[in-house]
């Protein structure tokens, strides 16, 4: 990618929202980021523009054959008044693995890294600074070319969209309950599971549905082959501390390699806490659970980070995990990785990249 990125800047800037009245996904910023790709000139056009609606034909392969991929990831503002992006090439590197499985021609990591922090900065105004709050930035691709045909699009548009969003716990951490899936599955191994790939979330729906039914906020998902093996918890990763041992389900092609996923693993590396990547079955959760050891449970993602769960309901029976209080361990890396996305703390790893 030779292209300088061009930028045009709306001639009209949209009202600032009340921080402490952000919703998640409802409100975008100023500007967005686009470039396109043919067979012809490959990624090329890097541009700026103001948001606005974009027009595609109705028969764009991305209406048709959901051929679309996407990312999310966070700026945030510092007490100092910086602003950080946390891992962003982890995210680049991410969508490129999306790109590969929906035969979607690679884009360089690198120059949208430096694409983003463009955009974030010619939107810095947007980075909201109340405890909790963020900005909230979504990359995504899509097949483009007018085709009713089973294969994939010859032109794609790659964007990138802002969002200031409150803060996740307004109220502080409350655990959730979880409903285990019995029925329904999220991916399996060969599929698309390990991509955030539209299509993926859309099939998700139904049991959720049925979850809130239940009384529940979120979905267990359980493997595609034996239904017995835990693989995600909505749509993020998931973790059990079990007699002191932190186990996650190892990444099989069917889970998502989650952003906080592999941060939480680092972190509990670094303190010598004992974790585990591999298979774990609701069984095997279940038993620990009767056998008192079943210590903590949590979810870990971009928009949560750290979601505590309080309680399962698998079958018949609900499991209440740490009386379903948040767990020292889970309150823990919370604070330390937002202390590391905020500026507050020590980042070791080097996680965070300013926005200058």
């Amino acid at each position: 990618m030779n292209d300088p990125i061009e930028i045009t800047l709306a001639k009209n800037k949209k009202p600032k929202r009340d921080p402490n009245q952000l919703t998640f996904g409802t409100y975008f910023t100023d500007h967005m980021f686009m470039m396109d790709y043919t067979p012809e000139n490959g990624w090329h056009q890097p541009r700026i523009v103001p948001y606005a609606p974009i027009t595609l034909d109705p028969a764009a392969v991305v209406f048709h054959y959901g051929q679309a991929v996407f990312e999310g990831m966070k700026a945030y503002r510092t007490k100092d008044d910086r602003v950080l992006l946390f891992r962003p090439e982890k995210n680049m590197k991410r969508i490129n693995l999306s790109n590969e499985r929906l035969s979607i021609p690679p884009v360089d990591e690198a120059f949208l890294v430096e694409a983003i922090k463009k955009l974030v900065t010619i939107e810095k105004d947007w980075v909201p600074k109340e405890p909790g709050t963020s900005l909230y930035i979504r990359p995504f691709i899509i097949g483009t070319e007018p085709y009713l045909g089973v294969h994939p699009s010859r032109t794609y548009m790659f964007m990138v969209i802002l969002c200031p969003v409150g803060a996740y716990y307004p109220e502080g951490i409350n655990p959730v309950k979880i409903y285990v899936e019995s029925k329904y599955v999220r991916a399996v191994n060969g599929g698309t599971g390990h991509t955030k790939t539209s299509g993926n979330y859309a099939a998700s729906f139904k049991a959720q549905e049925e979850a809130q039914r239940q009384g529940c906020a979120q979905v267990l998902w359980l493997d595609g082959v034996e239904k017995a093996y835990v693989e995600e918890v909505g749509s993020m990763n998931v973790f059990f501390k079990i007699n002191g041992e932190v186990v996650t389900p190892a990444l099989n092609g069917s889970i998502l390699a989650g952003v906080t996923r592999d941060s939480v693993i680092q972190l509990l590396k670094n303190w010598g806490i004992p974790v585990t990547e591999r298979k774990i079955s609701m069984e095997e959760v279940y038993q620990a659970h009767a056998a008192g050891t079943l210590e903590e449970a949590f979810g870990t993602g971009t928009a949560a980070v750290i979601s505590p769960i309080g309680g399962l309901i698998w079958k018949d029976t609900e499991m209440t995990i740490n009386e379903g209080k948040a767990g020292a361990l889970s309150m823990k890396l919370y604070d330390t990785i937002t202390g590391v996305q905020n500026g507050e703390i020590d980042d070791p790893f080097g996680w965070t990249v300013e926005v200058k």
